[in-house]
């Protein structure tokens, strides 16, 4: 399942993010979302999603909650 599936308020782990940018895996885990970390969909927007990773909430486009899978 696809962080675009998840159900707002649940939290989930993150079981691997599928990107070929190293630039953009970098930066998700500076964020702190990599494999095997919780992460929690606060709300949905057509364009995407707001999380919370660690206590702090980031806007994701609809194709990054499509690469990662929990």
């Amino acid at each position: 399942m696809t962080l675009r599936e998840a159900t707002e308020g649940v939290e989930y782990i993150v079981k691997s993010i599928n990107t070929d940018d190293e630039d953009l895996n970098s930066f998700l885990f500076s964020l702190g979302c990599y494999s095997g970390e919780p992460i929690t969909v606060v709300a949905r927007r057509k364009s995407g999603c707001t999380v919370s990773i660690k206590d702090s909430r980031y806007n994701f486009d609809k194709n990054l909650c499509e690469a990662i899978e929990i």
